[in-house]
């Protein structure tokens, strides 16, 4: 069968799975849609966190920014690895001991603030917005590409699924929806691993296949290199990024991890704090499968792509390569018009994306209007890589249908919970606990099912319209969470005398920074319609890492106010005196 026929398929079984679950687990409470009935088994938990926690960014993206920066893409697996050990040890039992189960519920509780809880709505909003935009960006590449569709009408189709399981099941739908999701998508990102790995090395152990040697007799990682070398690119194995910057990245996506709204809430959905910190310990070795394999795809993609690509002549290049090049995420421009594909260092064309005719070249291939004067004729979007992965390899067509159904599990998963959150700072901590306090619960689900629709409608026109590819805009809402969320909470746990003229200057600084320096930097809005160049960034730091910098300020602009304003009231204080004692941890909080 053809590709597309197994595709049909897999989404459609994996999809009628889901939709099974939704209505199956249909919520009927405010507290089924918000936190699941708080009944949920720590193993379930553990795979819906590890769903919820592998977004698009980390099963499609991640092995792909590996592929293309080498050692610099390290930050990534470093950051997000750590970041979630910061949140299961640092923070979650503390939270889970308060009993709020949203962010801006526990901020605004913890700061005796409206004015707080209001604030931390907002930043809530911002940074799952960010983040949900990659996850529709790569639901509509897995769609356009193996569906044959639009990238838009991808997003749109992506945006009606994940309403439906959203929209009837709440969290309760949307946890045993994402238990299905983590084991489709973990399938799916090691079978095309054990392939390839067994291909290109004998060894079907995908970390143990990356250090071992080739059929020429030399280690892979020295093979790539010295591919990378020949080509003009620096060496593979090889760093440019500054110390700093890698440090700041990492400590960004740590700090953000462990204020990511939709991950914290996970706590919540299990009947004790001895059963978050269980649930934590298995998401952690679910997670790691993936995140321990991704170095290993980006290896044998990249090794692969340049072996099957570079110098070769358009006219017998296979066919993934004509597929991909219709969805507008690969493009070859043949400048010195010697029918053979150049790819060597440096940018092929003249802005992000190629702009596409309608004619044809003189070997078949689509041409574009942007290509620049470089020697470089080849564009490959790095999103690309872990989808058309097993293509390039030669899989057979079930796996590559396989990984376009992982794909869509590890998107859709993350933009449920995501998509929830939001739904619940509107519902909850907006309307229930400030506007209309005496609404009735069945009026607040109502709210809550339309905030879903509406932040649906909103999510899908930012996956049209993303800033960048998947993993860049989810970098930055770890920055944006960085900035806000992280220091207000940790101070909340760990320091009594913080008080809420503290938490507010701190977040609305830290997030009014990181939005300012991204925008500047990233998407160029502010003073000019470019972003600026990285010769212009403060101190080296790049707009993935400026999270750690933005967060340092609103530690120390949060202690400085809080020190110099009155103290927090007294019951406050043994409130965050009682929620750092373990006795009686065991038992569930009554929220």
């Amino acid at each position: 069968m053809s590709v597309q026929v197994w595709t049909w398929i897999l989404v459609g079984i994996t999809f009628s799975l889901y939709f099974g679950i939704a209505i199956w687990a249909r919520a009927g409470s405010t507290k089924e849609f918000y936190v699941a009935g708080g009944g949920v088994s720590p193993l379930a938990n553990g795979m819906a966190t590890a769903a919820d926690w592998m977004s698009a960014a980390s099963f499609i993206s991640m092995a792909g920014i590996i592929s293309f920066a080498g050692y610099d893409g390290s930050v990534y697996l470093m950051g997000w690895t750590g970041g979630y050990v910061l949140l299961a040890l640092l923070l979650a039992p503390y939270l889970r001991k308060f009993g709020k189960f949203t962010v801006p519920d526990f901020i605004g509780d913890r700061y005796y603030s409206n004015t707080a809880r209001t604030v931390a709505i907002v930043c809530a909003l911002i940074v799952s917005f960010t983040y949900v935009a990659g996850q529709m960006r790569g639901v509509g590449i897995v769609f356009s590409q193996f569906l044959q569709v639009d990238i838009t009408l991808g997003v749109v189709i992506g945006m009606a699924v994940v309403l439906i399981f959203a929209f009837l099941g709440g969290m309760k739908g949307i946890t045993y929806t994402q238990v299905a999701q983590y084991c489709v998508l973990i399938f799916a990102f090691m079978v095309p691993a054990f392939f390839i790995s067994i291909q290109m090395t004998g060894n079907p152990i995908p970390q143990f296949g990356m250090g071992s040697k080739v059929e020429e007799g030399v280690y892979l990682l020295d093979k790539l290199d010295t591919l990378h070398t020949q080509l003009g690119f620096k060496e593979y194995t090889s760093g440019t990024k500054s110390t700093w910057d890698i440090f700041a990245i990492t400590m960004a996506l740590m700090a953000g991890t462990a204020g990511l709204p939709h991950v914290i809430v996970r706590f919540f959905t299990v009947p004790k704090v001895k059963d978050a910190r269980k649930s934590a310990g298995y998401a952690l070795l679910l997670i790691a499968i993936l995140y321990t394999t991704a170095p290993a795809i980006a290896v044998f993609s990249r090794t692969n792509l340049i072996e099957t690509v570079s110098n070769k002549e358009y006219n017998s290049i296979p066919e993934w390569f004509k597929n991909w090049e219709n969805t507008g995420l690969i493009a070859w421009s043949d400048k010195n018009k010697d029918g053979k594909i150049q790819y060597v260092a440096g940018n092929a064309l003249s802005s992000k994306k190629p702009i596409y005719t309608n004619k044809r070249g003189a070997n078949g291939e689509r041409l574009i209007s942007n290509a620049n004067n470089s020697a470089n004729e080849l564009y490959v979007d790095r999103d690309i890589m872990v989808l058309a992965n097993p293509e390039i390899a030669n899989l057979p067509n079930w796996v590559i249908a396989l990984v376009a159904a992982g794909g869509l599990a590890a998107a859709l998963s993350t933009a449920a919970g995501l998509l929830l959150v939001i739904s619940t700072s509107i519902s909850h901590d907006l309307i229930k606990k400030q506007l209309k306090p005496n609404i009735s619960e069945k009026g607040e689900l109502v709210a809550a099912r339309i905030a879903i629709v509406v932040a649906i409608i909103i999510a899908g026109i930012f996956g049209i319209y993303p800033p960048g590819f998947v993993a860049a805009v989810v970098a930055l809402a770890f920055g944006l969470a960085a900035a806000s969320f992280f220091p207000a909470i940790v101070l909340g746990i760990f320091d009594k005398r913080m008080n809420k003229e503290g938490a507010i200057a701190g977040m609305v600084v830290g997030i009014s920074l990181m939005l300012f320096y991204m925008i500047r930097y990233k998407t160029g809005l502010i003073g000019v319609m470019d972003p600026r160049p990285a010769s212009e960034w403060w101190l080296g730091t790049s707009p993935e890492g400026f999270g750690t910098f933005a967060m340092f300020i609103n530690i120390i602009v949060s202690i400085i106010v809080s020190r110099v304003t009155p103290a927090p009231p007294k019951n406050v204080q043994e409130i965050v005196e009682s929620i750092r004692i373990p006795s009686g941890a065991g038992e569930a909080s009554s929220h």
